[in-house]
C-alpha cells in the first residue's frame, strides 16, 4: 500500500520521478523501486518525501483507496494530460479522507437518490421540464439557490473543491466513488463559473442515462445547467415574454440574484424565445470584443463555500470519534495551524491558504 500512496502522492503535485529524486536527494531509480513495491523508504526518507509531496506521513499508511468510476470532465484541449492526473490525484485524497471520516459516524451520511420519473430527453425543449422537475422534487422551489454546494449535500451529492484549476483550463468533474457521486469545481473561479458548473455535472450525474442518442450531451448538461439555476418561470417573470434588447446593468442585476453570468443569462434568453439569436449573437460578439467572455463587467458574483467536510471534522472531535492529530490530518495541515483554528484564532480557509502558499 505505501508504494500505490507514494505513487499517487507524486502524481498530485504533478512531479516526475526525477524532481522528487532531487528534491530527496536519491536517483530517479531509487524513488521507481520504492513506487514499484521492490524497496521501502526508511523512515528518514519517508519524512523527506512527505515534505517534498506537501502530505504527512500518515497519508502513505492510509489503508483505504477510491477508484472514480464514470469520469466525466469538463476540460480544455489545452490542459496537459499530465496537469488532469494532477489534479485527479488530489481530488481522491480529498474522498479519500472525506470516506474516512464519514465511516467513523454511527448513522450513514445522505444517499443520493435520482428523483422519480425522470423521463428521457429526446429534444432539448424537454430540459426545462426536467430542471423544474428536479427543483420540485427537492423542494427548492423557482427561487435563486444561494448556497447550491450546499443544496448538492444535501441531497447525497459530495463537492470537492480544487486548488489547481489548470492554468484556467479546467472546468469541473464528476463521477462516483464507492457509489457516491462526486462533483470537483476550483476554489479560485469566480461565483457564478463554479454555479454553472455545479450544476452541469449534477445533469451529467442525473441523465448519464436519459439523453437521446441525436442529442449532444454537453450541450444537454450546459442548458440543464442554465434552465436549474434560472428557471423558465423566473426567466419570463424577469424579463418578460419577448424583449428587443436588455440591458447590461440588468443582466448585471440578474446575476447578482441567481448567480448565473450575464452571458449564460443571453442564452437563457436565447432558449426561452425571448430574444432572437441573432441579438444574442450581436451581444456574444460584444462580450467577446471587450473581452468580458473572459471577465465580466460589474462586482464578481461570491465563490461557493464548502464547509461541510469542516464541519464534520469538528462533529467527529466534539464527539471523542477523533483526536486532534487526527482531525489535524483530515484537514491536511500541520497540528499547530489547526489549534489556532480550534482556538478560534484563525479561519479554516486561513489556515489552508497558508498551507498552499
Amino acid at each position: 500500500m505505501l508504494h500505490t500512496r507514494l505513487q499517487q502522492a507524486r502524481k498530485a503535485t504533478g512531479l516526475s520521478l526525477r524532481e522528487v529524486a532531487e528534491r530527496v536527494g536519491v536517483s530517479h531509480a531509487a524513488i521507481k523501486k520504492y513506487e514499484d513495491g521492490e524497496t521501502t523508504p526508511p523512515s528518514d526518507m519517508l519524512l523527506k518525501l512527505s515534505q517534498a509531496l506537501n502530505v504527512r506521513v500518515a497519508y502513505f499508511f492510509r489503508p483505504q483507496t477510491v477508484v472514480l468510476d464514470g469520469l466525466e470532465y469538463r476540460k480544455h484541449s489545452a490542459l496537459p494530460k499530465k496537469r488532469l492526473n494532477a489534479i485527479t490525484h488530489a481530488v481522491i485524497d480529498q474522498i479519500e479522507r472525506r470516506m474516512e471520516l464519514e465511516a467513523l459516524f454511527p448513522q450513514p451520511p445522505q444517499a443520493f437518490a435520482i428523483p422519480l420519473d425522470l423521463p428521457t430527453v429526446t429534444d432539448m425543449a424537454h430540459i426545462e421540464a426536467v430542471a423544474e422537475q428536479v427543483r420540485n422534487a427537492w423542494q427548492l422551489g423557482m427561487n435563486p439557490i444561494p448556497d447550491l454546494i450546499g443544496t448538492l449535500e444535501n441531497q447525497g451529492i459530495r463537492v470537492f473543491i480544487t486548488e489547481d484549476d489548470g492554468d484556467k483550463h479546467f472546468d469541473g468533474l464528476a463521477a462516483h466513488a464507492g457509489g457516491v457521486p462526486v462533483v470537483v469545481v476550483g476554489r479560485h473561479w469566480p461565483g457564478d463559473r463554479q454555479r454553472f458548473t455545479l450544476a452541469h455535472e449534477l445533469a451529467h450525474l442525473l441523465l448519464s442515462e436519459r439523453i437521446g442518442a441525436s442529442l449532444d450531451a454537453e450541450l444537454v448538461c450546459n442548458r440543464f445547467a442554465g434552465a436549474f439555476l434560472f428557471p423558465r418561470c423566473a426567466v419570463l417573470q424577469e424579463l418578460g415574454t419577448h424583449r428587443n434588447a436588455i440591458e447590461l446593468q440588468e443582466l448585471a442585476l440578474l446575476k447578482a440574484e441567481y448567480g448565473l453570468s450575464m452571458g449564460g443569462i443571453l442564452y437563457r434568453a436565447r432558449d426561452l424565445g425571448i430574444v432572437s439569436a441573432a441579438y444574442r449573437q450581436t451581444q456574444a460578439d460584444l462580450f467577446k470584443a471587450k473581452g468580458w467572455h473572459l471577465t465580466e463587467p460589474g462586482p464578481a458574483y461570491p465563490a461557493e463555500k464548502a464547509h461541510h467536510f469542516e464541519q464534520l471534522v469538528f462533529h467527529a472531535l466534539a464527539e471523542d470519534y477523533i483526536g486532534e492529530s487526527k482531525a489535524a490530518e483530515l484537514l491536511n495541515m500541520p497540528l499547530t495551524q489547526f489549534h489556532r483554528i480550534r482556538q478560534m484564532d484563525a479561519t479554516v480557509e486561513q489556515a489552508h491558504a497558508g498551507v498552499h502558499q
